[in-house]
């Protein structure tokens, strides 16, 4: 369990200075993806962006630029989770939601994954702004623990599928639905996406994931029971799949048209008239990964 205190507040002027997800981070333009119709707030941090969905009071979906020639390893000793003092506190969810039980303030933004820069103060910056609660979510810490396979694929990737200096895009976040519990005020979701963004002999182009944590979940006593979930197939403990691009646009609201054009999955270039959820490939590791092209090449 993750028993990280609250941090002293920072000021406004306190990130003034930060600059945020580039969209121009693999050369193409690659916009954070916006939530049509509904209330945001973009948070820039740095080498990262948070989209806040006030609705919720979480993120609606982050963008991450990862340079892996510049990735430090730096540790987390030290550094409290913090509210974003941008943002009203009733805006964003706190510590209330985390307290005195089994759920984790899961970063959605990977911490390690942030942690890079031309200076060790430009990385440790980063690697604190990640410790903002407008970059967790609530995740049963079982699961949040046991999230080998998806934390992998960001460096698996990264390693492998990006040509200009290893460079990668990843946007992360929830997967809303009426069936998501209500704990303490907020709607705890039960499902999260992953959407990586990479250049391949030039071209831009993407991959997609979604894991979910109805299992962990119905085993809090104090949480009630996710609802019934029809739109996708029935998912385990810590189980990942791969997902057409279309489904997590569906599945999220998110305007990811530009991505689902470049998806490498083979399926997503005959979907049709397919249902979410129904050409979903399941990974048991990386090697799983279903791609028209060798990552190892």
């Amino acid at each position: 369990m993750d028993e990280q205190l609250v941090a002293p507040t920072l000021t406004a002027k306190d990130l003034s200075n930060r600059e945020g997800f580039d969209e121009n981070f693999l050369g193409p333009a690659v916009p954070l993806p916006a939530l049509p119709d509904v209330a945001t707030v973009l948070l820039p941090y740095t080498h990262f962006s948070v989209l806040m969905r006030l609705d919720k009071r979480l993120a609606a979906v982050t963008g991450l630029g990862i340079d892996g020639d510049k990735l430090m390893d730096l540790d987390r000793s030290g550094i409290n989770w913090r509210l974003d003092p941008r943002l009203d506190e009733d805006q964003q969810t706190g510590e209330r939601v985390y307290a005195r039980n089994d759920i984790d303030r899961g970063h959605l933004v990977r911490r390690a994954s942030a942690i890079w820069g031309d200076s060790r103060v430009e990385a440790a910056q980063a690697n604190e702004d990640s410790f903002h609660y407008t970059n967790a979510a609530p995740q049963a810490a079982k699961f949040n623990q046991g999230l080998d396979l998806w934390l992998g694929l960001e460096s698996y990737l990264q390693n492998h599928a990006a040509d200009v200096g290893r460079r990668l895009v990843v946007f992360t976040g929830p997967i809303f639905s009426n069936a998501d519990p209500v704990y303490r005020g907020v709607e705890i979701p039960l499902r999260y996406f992953k959407v990586a963004v990479f250049l391949h002999q030039g071209e831009l182009s993407a991959v997609g994931y979604v894991v979910d944590q109805t299992p962990q979940l119905a085993e809090l006593p104090d949480v009630p029971r996710p609802g019934a979930i029809d739109e996708a197939p029935p998912l385990g403990p810590f189980r990942t799949f791969q997902t057409p691009i279309r489904d997590i646009a569906e599945l999220t609201g998110l305007n990811l048209g530009q991505l689902v054009t470049v998806d490498r999955m083979p399926i997503a270039a005959t979907l049709g008239a397919a249902r979410v959820g129904t050409t979903w490939r399941e990974l048991a590791s990386t090697e799983c990964l279903d791609l028209d092209f060798d990552l190892n090449d």
